[in-house]
């Protein structure tokens, strides 16, 4: 499974971006997908994740309310949209695809080793 997220850009403070990832080479249903980010200096961290059917999605609390994320197995495309965005939300962005795990366990819906393929990543930079 290949996986491209884009969408990510620079935005002021307040702000909303929609990130976007496509996947390929796959059958997208299959897969609980994930988004994680990364600032420089730190470890990967989760942000969200969406169940396979698109029907359960858990978050991190730093960012609910105000982050979302949904899925459109019609088109292989997983969605982040982000709202009200703040400076340390600035980071590069990856969706991540997980196969086997049940994302009731936070252990399976949080850890990076748990998460199959990898997308590339989108930096999200906001100024203040």
């Amino acid at each position: 499974v290949q996986l491209q997220a884009f969408g990510g850009g620079l935005v002021q403070v307040g702000g909303s971006l929609r990130l976007s990832c496509a996947a390929s080479g796959g059958t997208f249903s299959d897969y609980n997908m994930g988004w994680f980010r990364q600032a420089v200096g730190k470890e990967r961290e989760f942000v969200t994740v969406i169940s396979r059917s698109g029907g359960s999605t858990f978050i991190k609390d730093s960012v609910k309310g105000r982050f979302t994320t949904s899925r459109d197995n019609a088109k292989n495309t997983v969605y982040l949209q982000m709202n009200r965005l703040k400076p340390e939300d600035t980071a590069v962005y990856y969706c991540a695809a997980n196969r086997e795990g049940n994302i009731l366990s936070k252990r399976n819906r949080e850890d990076v080793g748990r998460y199959d393929y990898w997308g590339k990543g989108t930096l999200v930079t906001v100024s203040s």
